[in-house]
C-alpha cells in the first residue's frame, strides 16, 4: 500500500477546511477534551469533507465513533490499545496506524498487523510531554529494517527542512503538527510540505 508522504495532524474542522483544498490527501483528526456529541459531529463532518476532496481522514483514538461513523482509518497510541477492541476494529474494516517509541511497543504493534507504524519523537517536540527522548534518524533506519514493507511514519519535531533526512533514513511518511500550526503562514507551509513530499 502506498500512502501519501505528507501526513499533517490537526485538531479541528477549521484546520481540515484549510488543509484539504491545498491538496492534502492524508490527514489525522486528533481532537481531545471534546464532549462526546460534539466530537461525533466533528468526526462525521470531517469524514464527509475528506471524502469530498478525495482524501483519507484518520480518526485518532476514538475507535467506537470511527466504527459507527464509517471511518476508513484509525490511529491508536499505545495507551489506547488497552481499551480498544481490536477485533471489532478489524471486523469494521478500519485500517490501523499505531504509535511506537521503543522495541517493546514495536513488538506489540507488529503483532496487530498495522497498516502503518509511527515512530517518534524523531526530534524534540513541544507538542506534549513525553518520557522518550528524541529517537534520531538512526532509529528510523532501524525501524524500517524491522518492519519491512509496512509504511513507516516519522513524527515529532518534524519540519519541512528535516523531511528529506527522514525520508533518506527510511521513513515512508512524515507527520507534522506544530511546524504548520505555529507557522506565521500555515497555508504556505503546507504547500511547502506538499512540494517536499511530492
Amino acid at each position: 500500500m502506498t500512502l501519501p508522504r505528507f501526513y499533517p495532524i490537526i485538531d479541528s474542522l477549521a484546520w481540515l477546511k484549510r488543509a484539504l483544498p491545498l491538496g492534502v490527501k492524508l490527514v489525522q483528526l486528533r481532537i481531545k477534551d471534546h464532549p462526546q456529541e460534539a466530537l461525533r459531529a466533528d468526526i462525521r463532518a470531517g469524514l464527509a469533507l475528506a471524502r469530498a476532496h478525495g482524501a483519507a481522514l484518520v480518526v485518532n483514538d476514538h475507535w467506537q465513533i470511527a466504527i459507527e461513523e464509517g471511518a476508513d482509518w484509525l490511529h491508536l497510541g499505545q495507551e489506547d490499545l488497552d481499551e480498544a477492541d481490536i477485533p471489532a476494529i478489524r471486523r469494521a474494516g478500519l485500517r490501523l496506524g499505531l504509535s511506537t517509541h521503543d522495541h517493546a511497543e514495536l513488538d506489540l504493534a507488529l503483532a496487530l498487523s498495522p497498516d502503518y507504524v509511527a515512530l517518534g519523537p524523531v526530534y524534540p517536540t513541544i507538542l506534549k510531554k513525553m518520557k522518550w527522548h528524541q529517537q534520531g534518524l538512526e532509529r528510523i533506519t532501524e525501524w524500517k529494517r524491522l518492519i519491512g514493507d509496512i509504511p513507516l511514519c516519522a513524527i515529532g519535531g518534524m519540519s519541512v527542512e528535516r523531511a528529506e533526512g527522514a525520508f533518506a533514513a527510511g521513513a515512508d511518511i512524515v507527520s507534522a503538527v506544530t511546524d504548520i500550526t505555529l507557522s506565521p503562514d500555515p497555508d504556505a507551509r503546507m504547500r511547502d510540505w506538499l512540494r517536499v513530499c511530492a
